[in-house]
């Protein structure tokens, strides 16, 4: 029940758009932008092309919005979660610090497709190599997650350490813990900086976890 009443909220809050062009991807917009496209079939054989536009670093307003168009212009916008009623179902778009973590069709059965991305974006080339080369692809996905693994588990050591030093923490109760790595300033940083860049990496192939990238982020 609360799942529908967040999306009918999401539905509510989409805005006409304004009938302007979608512009081209650019290559300098890669880490900025996100462009996915969805193509449907009308009753009458005719295509209608809907594209999904997300610029992640321009949110003045405090929130990033997803932008609709339907055939190449200006159909609807809305702040993300954004859910935009589009022929035979809906396009759920949400993003993450690191990038998008959903962007799919919905039918009004309930099937769920992923939009395709454009290939001039990140996310695009991403898919690209994946097709391109597939063992590579998934070494570079195991990775990621083992880093950002890696990284939870230091994330837990260090606040382990930190909440049974407190004067008045828990080491009355449970005695007081030291983690068994001791990173520098510079060790943090540079594990910082790697996490980070997995779960930007997730983020090309619409994956995410609460827990990984969440801790990431």
């Amino acid at each position: 029940m609360l799942k529908e009443w967040r999306h009918r909220r999401a539905v509510q809050r989409v805005k006409p758009g304004d009938g302007r062009p979608l512009k081209r991807f650019r290559w300098w917009q890669m880490l900025t932008r996100a462009l996915f496209h969805l193509r449907l079939m009308n009753d009458d054989g005719r295509q209608t092309v809907y594209a999904v536009d997300v610029k992640h670093q321009n949110h003045s307003e405090g929130y990033v919005k997803a932008h609709l168009y339907l055939d190449g212009r200006h159909h609807a916008e809305s702040k993300v979660p954004a859910v935009f009623p589009v022929q035979g179902g809906t396009v759920e778009v949400r993003t993450s610090s690191f990038g998008l973590k959903r962007c799919h069709y919905v039918t009004a059965q309930g099937a769920e497709h992923q939009l395709v991305p454009d290939p001039a974006s990140a996310e695009g080339r991403r898919a690209r190599l994946d097709r391109a080369h597939p063992a590579l692809s998934r070494c570079m996905g195991f990775l990621s997650s083992i880093v950002l693994v890696i990284g939870l588990a230091l994330l837990i050591l260090q606040l382990a350490e930190q909440v049974t030093r407190a004067p008045e923490g828990v080491a009355q109760y449970v005695g007081t813990f030291t983690s068994p790595i001791d990173l520098s300033a510079w060790g943090n940083a540079v594990v910082g900086v790697v996490t980070v860049a997995a779960s930007t990496e997730r983020a090309l192939r619409l994956r995410y976890s609460r827990l990984l990238d969440g801790a990431a982020g």
